[in-house]
């Protein structure tokens, strides 16, 4: 039978949020699409306000904004053979089992760069940790550093509401590691009380400081320059890679996915059965030029 693509689309599309419940948690371009482009205009400075205005006729002021239009990735899938004899010797569906595999890798891949791409940049709204001592954990990474602690997300709580960004709807992506040092912390040290919706038992934290606390395998990492830069998800080992949070406001960030594309190959005679291959299309950005909104908490390397 042939492959029918409408339904591998509709499966790839829904399963583009495995391990990405986060890209649900922010402002969604996909109508604003144009080929590999995404155009959204940014807002410029706002008209200030005067109190008792004594000076007349006012100042007439217009606001510039800046284009901040962005091209979106593709992520291609590497063509897979469904042999022949697969087809109709196995009991259990080849091409289900194919797609769920294939879908784990290009969840990880889409989210691991989205995240990228929402990267706290500015030193303004970079914190570093200020536990106790760990070991680092990232593959080539060496050395020790500092735990995260309640205090450290509390910090940026400060920080978000210090640049006015709004109180509602922030969150805060913690990989498997700091999300255990933030729970032992929150379990034992002095904010334990101070959580909300939280079974701190059970391993759930819920809400810290206005943050509601989310957890994925990986979320992103850092050099140890004086202001940390973002490293790619495709980047060499570091030995002073540091693991870093990041923390946004849902009107902060932007996703877009463009074309999903599924293609076949039906009964190739020179691999005696179907090929199957497809690509997405994702990409995101920071809304504002500034940085305001988004946030990253940053290991603290131990001399």
């Amino acid at each position: 039978m042939a492959i029918q693509k409408e339904i591998w689309v509709d499966y790839i599309a829904e399963n583009l949020y495995m391990n990405n419940e986060f890209l649900k948690l922010c402002m969604v371009a996909d109508d604003r699409v144009d080929g590999k482009t995404v155009h959204m205009a940014s807002a410029g400075t706002a008209a200030s306000v005067t109190r008792n205005r004594t000076v007349l006729p006012a100042t007439v002021v217009q606001r510039t904004d800046d284009d901040n239009s962005y091209d979106i990735d593709e992520f291609t899938i590497d063509p897979t053979l469904i042999p022949n004899a697969d087809k109709a010797e196995l009991a259990y569906d080849k091409m289900d089992s194919i797609m769920y595999d294939i879908m784990q890798g290009l969840s990880d891949d889409v989210g691991d760069w989205m995240l990228y791409n929402w990267r706290a940049t500015s030193s303004s709204y970079q914190v570093r940790t200020t536990g106790g001592t760990s070991s680092a954990y990232l593959t080539g990474a060496t050395g020790n550093r500092k735990k995260l602690m309640a205090a450290d997300i509390q910090t940026m709580s400060r920080t978000f509401n210090h640049a006015k960004v709004p109180g509602n709807d922030r969150y805060m992506l913690l990989d498997a590691y700091l999300y255990n040092q933030l729970l032992m912390d929150l379990r034992f040290g002095e904010f334990r009380d101070t959580v909300k919706e939280a079974d701190l038992a059970k391993g759930v934290i819920g809400d810290l400081f206005g943050f509601k606390i989310l957890m994925r395998h990986t979320v992103l990492d850092y050099t140890n320059a004086d202001t940390p830069v973002a490293r790619t998800p495709d980047a060499a080992s570091l030995t002073s890679a540091n693991g870093a949070a990041l923390c946004w406001q849902k009107a902060a960030v932007e996703r877009a996915f463009g074309t999903i594309e599924v293609f076949e190959e039906e009964g190739s005679a020179s691999y005696y059965g179907d090929i199957i291959s497809g690509l997405v299309r994702a990409g995101g950005i920071k809304r504002r030029y500034d940085g305001v909104g988004v946030g990253a908490i940053i290991q603290t390397v131990i001399s």
